[in-house]
């Protein structure tokens, strides 16, 4: 006889109230009783369905990267998520980067140092963000907003609509939150344009899911994580060709991602003795206390850290954190988007969105 969890049942009074706050918040919009606006720009919006982990921010980071080289000028509009600034914050005019992780949420941060001719916005209403954008860039509008984790974000029309699909997570018996990770139903995934399902490893578990997805009568496309450079951002080889090869790198990996056993594996792949690892919970605050023992721990075994480049970005937001690990040989894994079926239509669709 199947065992119940027990903290399953507690939560089970919640999560029905949660479906349904979600579903009527969702019908009053497809009934049109709760209104959209139509922004000045074309708006693409990526999101997802479920609460972090399916690798949205290296796919934003291909998008305006794709834009970018067909000569595109693309606008980044996010919340900026556990920033300590408040209100609509220019994060990045196209030109220069003028604020910090801290002020800007680690993952805009990032992409708006990855991406320099990108415009970067963050606002908790991302309707005052594209107004904001219009109105001080209205001599160099941007070509295309991309809506950073908008799929349940229904009051700006938009362009195109992109949704995430996480493969490695429970997917057949996914459950909404607080119980799961579910921020709504699998069946509102129809309101996609199109799906990607991401972090494809297992194929024949990515068809099932995929045959699942098509019933939605969206185009779904797959895709991959795949390991960029292992950046080193302290220690003697930061500049040199004579840096030690991946196999040579004793290390203790740390991170505060939703997905730590994936960060392991791509570490693995790469060659990286681990020999240790210390995990937070994601977007956790660092402390000086918390890297101090993380230091002290590659100190006494005499090994490099690695972390991941959104760990690498929070941290650089607060200099006198960065500074205590940075005594011992650093280094952080870059992580890119592999789309390896669906390519050309994902490319149609994204031209079309902005008018190419």
């Amino acid at each position: 006889m199947a065992m119940h969890n027990p903290l399953s049942i507690l939560l089970r009074p919640f999560t029905l109230f949660y479906h349904f706050i979600a579903q009527l918040r969702n019908t009053l919009f497809d009934r049109h009783l709760f209104k959209t606006w139509k922004s000045p720009v074309p708006v693409v919006s990526i999101g997802n369905i479920t609460a972090g982990g399916t690798g949205k921010t290296p796919l934003v980071d291909l998008i305006v990267k794709y834009y970018l080289s067909i000569g595109c000028k693309p606008a980044i509009i996010s919340r900026g998520y556990r920033r300590e600034s408040k209100g609509v914050q220019l994060v990045s005019d196209g030109q220069r980067v003028l604020l910090n992780s801290r002020e800007a949420g680690d993952e805009t941060a990032m992409l708006a140092w990855n991406n320099p001719d990108a415009i970067v916005i963050v606002a908790e209403k991302r309707k005052d963000g594209v107004k904001y954008l219009a109105k001080h860039f209205a001599e160099r509008l941007p070509s295309v907003i991309i809506l950073d984790d908008a799929f349940q974000h229904r009051q700006i029309d938009r362009k195109l609509n992109i949704a995430i699909v996480n493969a490695t997570e429970p997917f057949f018996n996914a459950k909404m939150l607080p119980e799961g990770r579910m921020r709504e139903p699998l069946k509102n995934l129809s309101r996609a344009d199109i799906i990607l399902l991401n972090k494809v490893s297992d194929q024949e578990k990515a068809g099932m899911i995929e045959q699942e997805l098509k019933k939605t009568g969206r185009p779904v496309i797959k895709a991959r994580l795949s390991n960029g450079d292992l950046v080193c951002f302290s220690g003697a080889f930061t500049s040199s060709d004579d840096a030690p090869s991946t196999n040579d790198i004793k290390a203790l990996a740390f991170a505060g991602i939703s997905s730590p056993e994936s960060f392991l594996e791509s570490l693995k792949k790469k060659g990286v003795n681990i020999m240790a690892y210390r995990f937070f919970r994601d977007h956790e605050p660092y402390s000086a206390k918390k890297l101090k023992a993380i230091r002290r721990e590659a100190d006494t075994k005499e090994l490099s850290l690695i972390t991941t480049e959104k760990d690498y970005f929070r941290m650089l937001g607060h200099p006198e954190l960065i500074h205590i690990i940075t005594a011992r040989p650093c280094y952080y894994l870059k992580i890119e988007t592999d789309i390896f079926e669906g390519k050309e239509k994902l490319h149609s669709m994204l031209k079309a969105a902005a008018g190419k």
